[in-house]
């Protein structure tokens, strides 16, 4: 069985605020739709220390703050960025085509 990833449109460009993340579902998973300026970023939703809703939290350019305990990670790469969290959240490849939005799964 090979490992091909799996592009599935997700929403609208249009649909995503620069500064507003945007949860969608897919497959019962809940994913985190970030827009900085042109570029859309996709990740899990939920924080790795205290399983909080990151698109309740504070999106400030690449990093979002997890609204429970004030936890970062940068949207880009998933990584964590600021004291508790210490594992990072998954991120999934976008593709945009005209104004809707995929990700890989």
């Amino acid at each position: 069985m090979d490992n091909v990833a799996e592009w599935r449109r997700v929403a609208s460009v249009s649909e995503v605020q620069p500064g507003a993340p945007m949860l969608v579902v897919v497959d019962n998973e809940d994913i985190a739709l970030f827009r900085v300026n042109d570029e859309i970023f996709a990740t899990d939703d939920l924080c790795t220390h205290a399983e909080a809703s990151l698109v309740e939290g504070d999106q400030n350019g690449y990093l979002i703050t997890c609204p429970r305990h004030g936890g970062q990670f940068d949207i880009r790469t998933g990584a964590p960025k600021h004291f508790p969290v210490f594992s990072p959240i998954r991120t999934y490849p976008v593709r945009i085509d005209n104004d809707d939005i995929f990700i890989a799964l």
